[in-house]
């Protein structure tokens, strides 16, 4: 081990050791907590990524789909109750197209596949029965298809085909239709599904379907369409026909100034009516037109004339002057025409939930209402709520002075909101600053701890353990006697050296020369030894 190192690990055991017992079960709580926080952290980080491999499956098919993973080794997780398997996301790709190499999901047959398994034995009744489940399962799996829809089902109540026309009745669906979890069908969604319902089948009607969720409510009801019953459209009505008069009179007299109340009378059932209406046209030809003229002339002949009796014997019927006669003439004129007639037929279906009468009262306050022409007013409200007299509709606008003891208790109760929140942030900063004190202070406490520690260790003073001291006579050391001197003999001068020639110091003046011209000017050093060379060449 490094020497660093092993000093190191001496010094902290030697630390640790000078630990109270209060600071050393400080430390290990310490340490707990950054080995649980590095342990939870690391497990976060290496965990995987899951995404959704299959939703929506049947017991079965969740069942399959995890022995396939199982197999594979792959790990996974159940969600939605087992219908939904999560596995790492970069293994969704490979186990899916593993999935359908193995045949996973295995939905079951639905949709027109049904009649791939008919038999040439099959009965009618058989066909006619498969032929419903195929159109209910084509539309259920079209259905599921729409946004923030799940899962659907689809029920045709398709009648019996029969040559009496009077009898002759319409088909009818229900659509029962699984929402995603926190998603909610707007009226365009339910319209959208009613329309796709009922251009499916021949003769159905966009009334004849309905619509439910899984929560139990009606969306769509059979004879009043997507608008649901006549308690529902009585509410729309009270609530969009109330808004429109509260905002005019919201505009007009201030905010707070006026209430509002609309009762309306809707019809609870539904019916069907079928009118002829007859007219003629005017200045318009006749489609056909014959004039019949009749005209006799003749004169009278005497004798008897009446009535035949028994016998064919003429009884008179009166007396005749003998020598008499007269003349007769008959003229008859008939005209015949054929005029054109506009025929209207009108068939009509009055769902339930519609309007019969309504009753708007309105209350203004008085304090409000100075300067304020009540006939205008009168007016706005009747234009707003579409008041109709004759069809026995009441409008009644009165001004009467408002009760300010709801606006009293409200502002009262705003107040004591008020001072309740501002009490409650005074007691959130007192208690932020109580503990920050607390942490100051344990800060400090460590701090005093760790400072008188080491000073103790600094300092140590001489402890009395009691009783004298008591110094052992050590030996003195032997004397050694000193050696003879002995002196030396004196050595011979060196011979002096001879002196360097000139031609030596000349050498080491040049030399020296060129050291300097090297360190001041390599380059021109460089040339000047090469030109040296050269001459040398030469020679």
């Amino acid at each position: 081990m490094p020497p660093f190192i092993t000093a190191a690990l001496r010094r902290l055991s030697a630390t640790v050791q000078g630990f109270t017992v209060g600071q050393r079960t400080v430390a290990i709580i310490g340490l707990a907590v950054l080995a649980l926080g590095g342990f939870a952290l690391t497990s976060w980080l290496t965990k995987p990524s899951y995404a959704p491999l299959f939703t929506g499956l049947q017991s079965s098919d969740a069942s399959a789909v995890v022995q396939q993973l199982a197999k594979d080794n792959v790990p996974y997780e159940l969600a939605d109750g087992g219908s939904t398997v999560l596995v790492p996301q970069e293994k969704v790709y490979d186990e899916r197209l593993k999935a359908a190499s193995a045949g996973l999901p295995a939905a079951p047959a639905t949709g027109y596949s049904l009649l791939d398994k008919m038999g040439v034995t099959s009965s009618q009744f058989q066909q006619d029965v498969t032929y419903k489940r195929a159109i209910e399962g084509e539309l259920a799996t079209t259905i599921s298809h729409l946004d923030g829809v799940k899962s659907a089902s689809v029920q045709l109540a398709l009648p019996d085909k029969s040559v009496f026309t009077s009898q002759k009745t319409d088909p009818t669906a229900s659509v029962f239709v699984q929402t995603q979890p926190g998603v909610t069908l707007s009226s365009d969604r339910v319209d959208a599904i009613v329309h796709l319902t009922s251009a499916s089948m021949p003769g159905m009607k966009a009334t004849d379907v309905s619509v439910v969720d899984s929560q139990g409510n009606v969306l769509s009801a059979v004879g009043t369409g997507t608008t649901g019953n006549s308690t529902k459209l009585a509410s729309d009505y009270q609530q969009r026909t109330q808004s429109a008069v509260q905002a005019v009179l919201d505009r007009v007299l201030g905010p707070g100034n006026a209430t509002v109340a609309v009762i309306p009378d809707v019809n609870q059932q539904s019916a069907q009516q079928k009118s002829e209406t007859f007219s003629s046209a005017n200045n318009t030809a006749p489609l056909s037109q014959s004039t019949k003229t009749e005209k006799y002339t003749g004169t009278g002949a005497n004798g008897a004339s009446g009535v035949l009796g028994p016998d064919n014997i003429s009884v008179p019927s009166g007396t005749s002057t003998p020598g008499t006669s007269g003349n007769g003439t008959y003229d008859s004129t008939t005209d015949t025409k054929d005029n054109a007639v506009d025929k209207v037929t009108e068939d009509r279906t009055i769902p339930a939930g519609a309007l019969k009468k309504q009753s708007v009262s309105v209350a203004i306050n008085q304090a409000a209402a100075q300067g304020i022409n009540l006939q205008n007013l009168n007016s706005l409200v009747s234009a707003a709520a579409g008041i109709d007299s004759q069809r026995g509709d009441i409008l009644s606008v009165q001004v009467v002075p408002f009760s300010t003891a709801a606006a009293d208790q409200a502002k009262a109760a705003l107040a004591q909101q008020q001072a309740d929140e501002a009490a409650k942030a005074q007691a959130a900063l007192w208690s932020n600053i109580m503990w920050a004190g607390i942490a100051l202070l344990a800060i400090l406490l460590v701090a005093v701890l760790l400072w008188l520690r080491a000073r103790r260790a600094a300092v140590r003073e001489p402890i009395d353990l009691g009783g004298d001291i008591i110094y052992d006579e050590l030996p003195q050391p032997a004397v050694i006697e000193a050696a003879p001197t002995v002196a030396l003999p004196v050595p011979e001068p060196l011979p002096a050296l001879p002196d360097p020639g000139t031609e030596v110091l000349d050498a080491e003046r040049r030399r020296a020369q060129v050291d300097r011209l090297g360190a001041v000017d390599p380059q021109k050093t460089a040339e000047f030894l090469r030109g040296l060379m050269d001459d040398r060449a030469g020679v």
